[in-house]
């Protein structure tokens, strides 16, 4: 499967995952199980795209030709609370890796997926300034915000 079509299917799912989260003050019909299936396929089409980066980087490639999904990277982690709400944890009854922390310290979770957000950000500020050495720090920067959050809010 091409980097290309990984980028193109993340954006898809994360524009989705958007148009839902910006919906969140309507009535939700989702049910708990559509709701964490949505943001089981954003995480795992997110992993596919920070994958694609590392490619790039590794090979020494142009990262500017990342900078869309990079910035799909950011829009995601900027809707990423909203997509934990009550009702969609453990208690559920639905498979989910998400643990009760998420509910039980919100703040601490806002305060963890903020973070994400503010470094992918900059990761998708450095993909389009083209700044290879920046994107590589940074890229490693997002893995381990990613980690931290993961590490309290994800079971094993």
């Amino acid at each position: 499967m091409s980097n290309k079509f990984l980028v193109l299917a993340a954006a898809c799912v994360l524009g989705a995952t958007g148009l839902a989260a910006a919906q969140a003050s309507a009535p939700i019909s989702m049910s708990a199980q559509d709701v964490v299936a949505t943001r089981q396929s954003a995480l795992d089409l997110s992993a596919a795209a920070f994958s694609g980066m590392k490619g790039v980087i590794d090979a020494g490639g142009d990262v500017k030709g990342q900078a869309f999904a990079a910035k799909g990277l950011a829009r995601w982690a900027k809707q990423l609370p909203s997509m934990f709400p009550a009702g969609t944890g453990p208690d559920a009854g639905v498979a989910t890796k998400a643990k009760a922390e998420i509910w039980t310290d919100r703040a601490g979770f806002e305060k963890a997926a903020a973070d994400y957000a503010a470094q992918t950000q900059k990761l998708a500020e450095l993909a389009e300034a083209n700044d290879k050495a920046g994107f590589a720090a940074q890229w490693a920067t997002v893995r381990q915000s990613c980690g931290t959050c993961h590490d309290g809010y994800r079971a094993k």
